[in-house]
């Protein structure tokens, strides 16, 4: 019951690691709250691990998490709702087939995987900082090493690659991680990222070619209870205390690319994130 009097709160967690992260983080005394995008869906996922964990304290909240309108506002509703805010992990992720954009004009993967992080931090900070010492958690991959940020096509304007896309979104995560973790004291807020591993789960369900292939590819996956084990480790070990902007594989430190660990690079992808956010949905955020 390491967990117990702590609140965290997990985006993506109706499915995949993110559910599994939530079973194990209940399991352990925690009050979690979720973030899901369908209301069905993710009503029966809270009845579901509250009965699993044999812990009530589920709550969940609702956003299509692509939209920085809607990710103010979920951030708004949690601060209304509970004082304080000890683990955030950013868990919801995608990966899509053609290029589309937001109602915002983001391409799509850029919007859920990179720029949904930077905006429900940035809005959950004051609560964090508050509730000191707090944990952030970012959900990577271990594909960041694939494919650096282009940082002239940060929108995929010029080419579209699914795979391409997704790895930079997850280079995104590391460099925001590393930046982050710069900027805010460690002693309040700790901030890493972790490769969950490659995981069999429902992420790479996608038309076409990738559906063939899945059953061969995920031949050496791991299942989703020991992908959500580093998640889990991040968000609740003593192990960790006081360590941050570091990258995490199966609960220990790793190596990120070369470009990850280019503190010019995270400079840089913080100021453009911080001018494309900038006035998105701040409506939202005002009501």
């Amino acid at each position: 019951m390491g967990m117990e009097g702590k609140l965290v709160l997990i985006t993506g967690g109706t499915a995949g690691i993110g559910k599994q992260a939530a079973l194990g983080l209940l399991q352990q005394g925690a009050q979690v709250v979720i973030v899901g995008r369908n209301a069905e869906k993710t009503q029966g996922v809270v009845e579901e691990l509250k009965a699993r964990s044999a812990n009530p304290k589920l709550d969940y909240l609702l956003a299509d998490l692509s939209s920085m309108a809607q990710v103010r506002r979920v951030a708004a509703e949690f601060r209304a709702k509970y004082p304080r805010l000890d683990v955030l992990l950013n868990n919801a992720g995608g990966v899509f087939p053609g290029r589309t954009t937001t109602g915002e004009g983001f391409e799509r993967t850029l919007a859920t995987n990179h720029l949904s992080f930077f905006v429900l931090t940035h809005e959950l900070l004051p609560v964090l900082e508050k509730s000191a010492p707090a944990r952030v958690v970012n959900v990577t991959s271990n594909g960041h090493r694939f494919f650096k940020i282009d940082f002239d096509d940060l929108m995929a304007e010029k080419s579209y690659n699914m795979w391409v896309q997704y790895c930079r979104s997850k280079a995104a995560n590391l460099l925001f991680t590393r930046e982050l973790a710069r900027r805010v004291n460690a002693r309040t807020i700790t901030v890493n990222c972790l490769h969950p591993g490659f995981v069999a789960s429902d992420f790479l369900a996608k038309p076409g070619f990738w559906n063939l292939i899945k059953p061969i590819a995920y031949l050496g996956a791991i299942d989703e209870t020991k992908g959500a084990k580093t998640s889990i480790y991040l968000a609740s070990s003593p192990e960790v205390e006081g360590v941050t902007g570091k990258y995490f594989e199966k609960c220990a430190e790793a190596k990120p690319s070369a470009f990850c660990r280019d503190d010019a690079a995270a400079k840089r992808l913080w100021e453009m994130t911080e001018r494309l956010v900038a006035n998105v949905g701040t409506a939202t955020r005002a009501a």
